[in-house]
């Protein structure tokens, strides 16, 4: 479970996340739209503890980001829009060091290459140079290292930016997957489609203020659209 309690950011006189309240259960996926500065990475480096709140707090799995920051983390896998592999170790091998870097117990190459199948890597590329690797198989070791981990929580920030549709396609899939085995899931997207489409509820952005909060079960694609132009026009 993510939850943020009245938190707030800023920035010497700009505030760039005012009094957010949002609670992500696990088993849901909650998306955040918004244009470019309306606080939602920020909302994230917030839960990573990249950044230290000015007010209220971040917690994952009931754990307080600022008062343990290590604790928190050891619950939470982050998704970046590219994830960065070492292009000189095979996909297993980077899998095999993150996962120690994450202190995962079952790092033997049997278990790992499960996870990479499972999520979606195929047999020959996981002990190809990760230097050759497009970058939905670079998101695919970043979920395999999830499914690795059990995370309780999953941190995405623009993750199928750049990504062709059936890519995209394949990764929400994967996404869908994790939540469904539990996970609380929060992505940061630009994509109304797919937030629709994979969301359980979708959130706008604004200002450093969520806007509104719409259960993605209840409004069709168009609907989601016409809501979001009004709301960015404010």
């Amino acid at each position: 479970m993510l939850e943020a309690v009245a938190l707030t950011k800023d920035f010497g006189t700009h505030r760039a996340l005012d009094a957010l309240d949002l609670r992500v259960e696990a088993g849901e996926i909650v998306c955040l739209l918004g244009a470019n500065g309306a606080g939602k990475t920020t909302t994230i480096n917030l839960f990573l503890g990249f950044l230290e709140p000015s007010a209220g707090e971040a917690r994952v799995d009931g754990v307080d980001v600022r008062s343990d920051p290590v604790g928190s983390k050891r619950k939470l896998l982050y998704v970046p829009e590219q994830i960065a592999l070492f292009g000189e170790l095979t996909g297993l091998e980077n899998l095999i060091y993150f996962a120690a870097l994450s202190g995962i117990c079952d790092r033997s190459p049997a278990n790992l290459r499960r996870c990479l199948a499972q999520a979606g890597l195929a047999d020959a590329a996981m002990d190809r140079r990760a230097a050759g690797y497009s970058k939905g198989m670079r998101q695919k070791v970043g979920i395999a290292l999830a499914i690795a981990k059990q995370a309780r929580a999953l941190l995405l920030d623009e993750p199928t930016s750049g990504l062709d549709p059936q890519a995209s396609a394949e990764f929400h899939s994967l996404v869908v997957r994790q939540r469904d085995a539990g996970a609380a899931v929060l992505m940061v997207t630009h994509d109304l489609f797919r937030a629709r489409e994979v969301g359980t509820r979708i959130g706008l952005m604004r200002e450093g203020r969520l806007r509104r909060m719409i259960d993605a079960a209840d409004i069709t694609a168009s609907e989601l659209e016409s809501l979001y132009l009004e709301e960015m026009g404010r």
